[in-house]
């Protein structure tokens, strides 16, 4: 791929919308409205200083490089605090930059635009998430919606699922089971975003249907044969504390889980962030309003520790039985 600014390239000030169109296109992406004005006034500030346009070019062409390719996403540093608004909003600038080619490229693949908005509105849920947390204006994760803006991610219902590629943990389970899969092949990661409603047996049957239908159509050169997933939301510890008919419990079940401890350290500070909104709140003070709630901080208060877990279920093929209750 050719830099940005090159000359069969646009630069980042014709791929930005300019000040009056850059509203709307706030909102599509379901940025906060109370962030709106105060991004449009950054726009300026971003756009007339050398340095930051530079950085600006370089950031978009590391994030288009390999648009489309499984698990060649980069990492996006987070930019110093010194840098205030400018540092903390500096990537919407990036992914407002990115937005055309990455749309340009849903369409080439037959992407529905209802997938695609509400794929790339995850930037403005994660801005959301921000704020809740840290009551501040930002993208907390650039690397996490780097996936959204390079087509490895896609929103289908409650759920979202990741084109990637077995790593050695899950690898090593899918062979051990017999599966013919191993590190390296395809899958499609399973992620569960928050603000999308309660995670409901149903919901999440309706999110695997799309998702059998969804990648054969518009990636029909590569083959997902399996789903897992990684999440906190997978610790077999939490049957401990919820009902078996409770929406997480259920969700566990749909997995066949790979090994969760081994030689795994825990994580508290995950399921906090995903519960409270803060991972550095204090463990003596969480709040015990909900089931959840009260699980995430008992367990720690009691001395225990949380773990991610591994999951995975066999994904089938349009017109075969539903493995997935």
């Amino acid at each position: 791929m050719t830099a940005l600014g090159e000359a069969d390239e646009p630069s980042v000030e014709a791929l930005l919308p300019d000040a009056d169109e850059l509203p709307e296109v706030l909102l599509d992406l379901a940025v906060p409205h109370e962030d709106v004005n105060e991004l449009v006034a950054l726009r300026a500030r971003v756009l007339d200083h050398p340095d930051t346009r530079w950085v600006l070019t370089r950031c978009v062409d590391v994030l288009l490089r390999d648009l489309g390719e499984p698990e060649k996403s980069p990492r996006l540093p987070a930019l110093p605090e010194e840098l205030g608004e400018l540092g903390s909003c500096f990537y919407v600038f990036v992914f407002l930059a990115a937005l055309p080619r990455v749309r340009a490229y849903h369409r080439r693949r037959g992407i529905p635009d209802d997938v695609s908005r509400h794929t790339l509105a995850d930037l403005g849920r994660h801005m959301a998430v921000h704020r809740r947390g840290h009551d501040g204006r930002g993208v907390p994760v650039p690397s996490w919606n780097a996936l959204h803006f390079r087509g490895e991610l896609y929103q289908l219902g409650r759920l979202q699922f990741q084109r990637s590629l077995l790593g050695p943990r899950m690898g090593a389970a899918l062979a051990a089971a017999g599966t013919g899969l191993g590190p390296g092949d395809r899958c499609l990661n399973i992620h569960i975003p928050d603000f999308r409603g309660p995670l409901t047996p149903r919901a999440c049957r309706r999110s695997v249907d799309l998702a059998r239908e969804f990648f054969p159509r518009h990636f029909p050169d590569e083959r997902y044969d399996v789903a897992v997933c990684h999440s906190w939301l997978l610790d077999p510890q939490l049957k401990e504390y919820l009902p078996a008919d409770s929406n997480i419990v259920r969700f566990q079940e749909r997995f066949r889980l790979a090994d969760t401890y081994g030689e795994q350290a825990p994580d508290d500070t995950v399921p906090v962030g995903f519960v409270f909104g803060d991972r550095q709140l204090a463990v003596a003070g969480l709040p015990r309003r909900t089931r959840v709630e009260r699980a995430v901080g008992d367990h720690l208060r009691a001395g225990g520790h949380w773990y991610g877990g591994h999951g995975w279920f066999p994904l089938g093929r349009p017109g075969v039985a539903r493995p997935f209750p």
